[in-house]
């Protein structure tokens, strides 16, 4: 039996198929057996069906094709309003307006996303995580209307997968994976375990296409510069306080 996680890929194109209600339900409410801080479930999910109605939420994940074609995107959120509304109505006092706690809603929030991607695809599906929702928080908040307390930390596209997806290079576990002390690798060690990216044939040509002499470039200068992290990151760190989680 071909072993699932060393074949995954994620998928970007999708067939013009429906993935029923009841199937999402059911994969969501797997996802939710994940284990998340306190038990205390500080997440949710929005989910879009493909039509007129989406097209706002498309534009606000750059009209990319997996956000365009899947059936579904998944909007899944660090969301503390539910809790917090439930301690008050039930005459407990609820200290959850901060960065913290922000932060443990995300990483479950995360979690669960993952569990979702996992379960989807051992049932056939195909996915594709959409980073364009640290972009644009602020605007696809309003969009979806997420209350205070609510912010959209990641988006899934899910759809029946229409080809079997890019082939992609990972680092070797050795890059990863340390025992007792986070090692002091050496420049030539370090070199070496960014070797799985360097040498990969797609990314060689990534390479040239933008004319940089490396990989490092291409994601230091252009995928991911200096220049657009630190404006996202001012707006981001400006709609958290919007939304409650930072005083």
């Amino acid at each position: 039996m071909e072993n699932y996680f060393e074949s995954r890929r994620t998928r970007r194109n999708f067939l013009d198929k429906e993935v029923p209600t009841e199937m999402l339900r059911e994969i969501v409410g797997e996802a939710m057996r994940a284990p998340n801080t306190g038990n205390m479930q500080t997440y949710s999910v929005v989910y879009s069906r493909k039509g007129e109605a989406r097209k706002a939420l498309e534009a606000l994940h750059f009209n990319q094709s997996a956000s365009t074609g899947a059936d579904l995107l998944l909007t899944v959120c660090a969301d503390f309003n539910h809790f917090t509304r439930w301690c008050r109505l039930s005459d407990a006092d609820a200290g959850y307006d901060n960065f913290l706690s922000f932060t443990s809603a995300m990483t479950d929030a995360v979690i669960l996303a993952q569990q979702i991607v996992t379960i989807a695809e051992m049932r056939g599906l195909g996915s594709c995580y959409l980073g364009t929702v640290a972009y644009n928080a602020p605007e696809i908040a309003a969009l979806l209307k997420l209350p205070e307390l609510v912010v959209p930390v990641a988006c899934l596209a899910i759809g029946w997968p229409a080809d079997r997806g890019t082939e992609s290079e990972r680092l070797g576990v050795d890059a990863v994976l340390f025992e007792g002390t986070y090692p002091q690798l050496s420049d030539k060690e370090l070199l070496k375990n960014y070797e799985a990216k360097d040498l990969y044939a797609p990314n060689e040509q990534f390479v040239k296409e933008n004319g940089k002499r490396n990989l490092a470039q291409v994601f230091a200068e252009i995928r991911y510069p200096r220049s657009t992290n630190e404006p996202i990151s001012e707006k981001l760190l400006a709609y958290l306080k919007r939304a409650g989680f930072m005083k």
